[in-house]
């Protein structure tokens, strides 16, 4: 999943390369990694398009295309809501600041980074939907 994250792995898939039922697989990976499989993939997938935003002029709808994403507006959706911005947004803020991350290593910088995916995409839409309607004192979004 690190080597190919634009790469479509459905848990059926990953399974079936490590040898072992789909269940025990699942079951696993929560366990060593603390998020799902989809999860932790989406990580891998933002970080990777927050990299090419900062590093990069590609386009980006070729940044979406190019991290696994076959829709823009559903790359766009799911980045602004882990994230709390746009991708040209981030873009935008990450260029106006100076860089002088150099020294540090890349693999600091991206646990440094990397989104905080403790709940579900979906889960946090509904919370932030709760909490529009009852208030934010009601709901509260981890």
């Amino acid at each position: 999943m690190d080597a190919a994250p634009h790469e479509e792995w459905p848990v059926p898939r990953l399974a079936r390369v490590s040898g072992v039922s789909e269940a025990h697989f699942a079951r696993s990976f929560k366990e060593a990694f603390g998020v799902p499989p989809h999860r932790y993939l989406l990580t891998r997938r933002l970080e990777r398009a927050k990299a090419l935003l900062r590093d990069t002029d590609l386009p980006v709808t070729e940044i979406a295309f190019q991290t696994g994403w076959n829709s823009l507006g559903t790359f766009g959706r799911t980045f602004r809501d882990v994230t709390g911005e746009s991708p040209g947004a981030l873009r935008s803020r990450q260029r106006a600041m100076p860089h002088q991350l150099d020294p540090v290593p890349p693999c600091f910088l991206s646990a440094a980074h990397r989104p905080d995916l403790t709940i579900a995409v979906s889960e946090k839409r509904r919370l932030e939907a709760d909490a529009r309607v009852n208030g934010p004192e009601a709901t509260e979004v981890p």
